[in-house]
This record gives C-alpha cells, structure tokens and sequence, in this order.
C-alpha cells in the first residue's frame, strides 16, 4: 500500500515521526500525528526558553566585562595624555603603555568570546523558531493537494522581505577565517541541499509561458528525483512548483562585512540577479556599487530596455537578495 511520511521537527532538527497510508485523509493523518506535534512544540519551546536565559547571561556578562575593561582604557587616555604634557616617551611609558595595551588586547578578546557566543545563541533561537513554524506546515496546517494559504497584504510581505534582509546575520570571522559558502556573493557548495522554509531564487514558467526567477520557499527535495518541491513566496500566485536542482539557486544565509571580507561581495559590473524593489521577481541587473559598510545595500542598474543605454537608474537591493547570474551579459 502506499504510503506518505510526515516529518516534524525536534530539538533543532527534523526527524521522520510518522508513515501513513496515502489512503488516509489529511483529517486523520493530523489527528494521528497531534500527540507527536504537540511534543515537537512542547520540546522547541523549551530550547527556547533555555536558550533566551542563557542569552541574557552573556549579554550581561558582556557589560561586566566591558565595564572591567573601561578603567584600563581610561588608564591609556591618561597615560598618552601625560607624554603629550611632557613632550617625551620615557623607557617607562613604553613598558607601562606596553602592558596597559596587552591588558586591553586580552579584554577585548574576552568580550569578543562572549559576543560569539550570544550571536551562536540568538542563531540556534531563530533556527528553532523556522523549525517550529515548518513543523506546524507539516503537521497539518496546509493540505498537500490545494493548500489552504492565507492571503497576504501586499504591503505586509513587503515589510517581511524587509525584515529578513535587515535581519540576516553578518559573518564575523575569526582572525584568519574565510567567509563560508552562502555568505554574500559566495555560492552553495556542489552537493548543498536547501532546507525547508529556507528562501531562494527559484526559476519558474509564468502563465504566458515565459520564464522567471521568483522568490520561494523551500518545501521539500526527493534525493531520489533530486527535484526540489517550492511554493511561491508571494500569497498571491500560491502556487507549488517542482523543479530540478539547476533551476535553484538559494539565497545567502550571511551578510559579507566589506571591511573585512571584500572578496565575498559581488564588485562593480558584475553580472546578478536581484529582487526588483518591492516585487517577488529577480531581474538581470550590474552592480553599479558593492556595500561599503556592513548595513549598505548594493546600488544595482537593472535591464530595462526603456532606458537609451538598456538599464535603469541606480536602485538599491538588500545583500539577501542579490544571487550571481550564470547566464551572458547582454551586449
């Protein structure tokens, strides 16, 4: 007989909780499947909260830390300004500012554990609470054959896609350490598989029959047809689409901090795609300027053939959703 398996998420992770035969109506495969759902969100919840106490923690061991370190800091102001005074740098400045400024070097190094930590902290919470939200898709929220989607205001999803581009978290490296796959301009590694709930560009025939790259929302992937199931971000097409690996591309999951790591961020005249401000839809677009800080967009230049020289004024695009574009630059 054949049979559907439903996945539900438990502590930080998906596991296959429940075959069903495909006979069985979604009404009685949900029933069946509440007692584990229940215990999913029962047991995320409470990661959760185990892990926001041990978040506040460390922000305050953060402050204790910082204010231990202000009195050194304050020590070197005043030092510097007592050489200044006297117009020297006696052999006993040196070897006090020398261990002042070692003593500053190993506090700065301890705060910086303790923010690593946090960021690790607050990146486990919101992992959790993309699990929880998927486990309940999967656990009955939506019926597989015409799921039941809400519909969006537009102006909602557009300050949503805001929100996610604001809140993607930048990749701070340690000394030494390059930026990782899906960080700013740094493609997925060849046998990458996106996760459900994660977003990406995903290559769709509209209703003309013409193709584009739409942002969606991962649903599934078959290893064995290596297809990818995605539904289309905007409420308004809730469509679902099964598509081949190729016709993929996911989005970053960090920003590329441009003062530290350059070389992950798209440059100047490169060729993209990148979500048209306020729609659901990439377009080929040229960089016309990289991020310069760690909060900058990229100022893109998006074909348009209305334009005399073929491309629109410059329009700035979130680092969330700005892929590279494998196809040739127009001439």
């Amino acid at each position: 007989m054949p049979t559907r398996a439903v996945a539900v998420g438990v502590d930080g992770g998906f596991s296959l909780a429940a075959t069903f035969p495909a006979s069985h109506s979604w009404e009685m495969r949900r029933e069946s499947m509440a007692p584990l759902y229940t215990m999913a969100l029962v047991s995320a919840d409470s990661r959760i909260a185990e892990l926001l106490t041990e978040l506040h923690q460390l922000i305050k061991q953060t402050q204790e830390e910082r204010s231990r370190s202000e009195h050194n800091l304050v020590n070197i102001q005043k030092t510097h300004e007592r050489m200044q005074t006297e117009n020297k740098i006696s052999p006993y400045y040196r070897t006090k500012l020398r261990g002042l400024y070692t003593t500053a070097k190993a506090d700065a190094e301890a705060e910086c554990n303790i923010l690593r930590k946090a960021l690790d902290k607050i990146a486990e919470i919101k992992s959790l609470l993309e699990e929880r939200r998927i486990a309940a898709k999967i656990a009955g929220l939506y019926n597989d054959s015409e799921p039941p989607r809400k519909t969006m205001r537009r102006g909602v999803l557009m300050t949503l896609l805001q929100q996610s581009a604001m809140t993607l978290p930048l990749w701070i490296g340690k000394p030494g350490d390059k930026p990782p796959p899906l960080c700013g301009a740094i493609p997925a590694s060849g046998d990458y598989v996106a996760k459900p709930g994660d977003k990406v560009a995903a290559r769709v025939k509209a209703v003309d029959g013409d193709e584009q790259w739409i942002l969606a929302e991962v649903v599934s992937y078959s290893h064995a047809t290596n297809k990818y199931e995605v539904d289309d971000i905007d409420e308004e097409g809730k469509e679902r689409h099964t598509l081949s690996r190729r016709r993929i591309i996911p989005l970053p999951q960090w920003k590329a901090n441009p003062e530290t790591d350059p070389e992950a961020l798209f440059q100047k005249e490169q060729l993209v795609l990148a979500l048209y401000p306020q729609t659901t839809c990439f377009y080929r677009a040229l960089i016309h300027t990289p991020p310069q800080r760690p909060q900058d967009d990229y100022s893109v230049l998006f074909e348009d053939t209305s334009y005399a020289d073929g491309y629109s004024p410059p329009l700035n695009v979130a680092q969330r959703y700005v892929v590279a574009c494998k196809e040739p630059k127009k001439k």
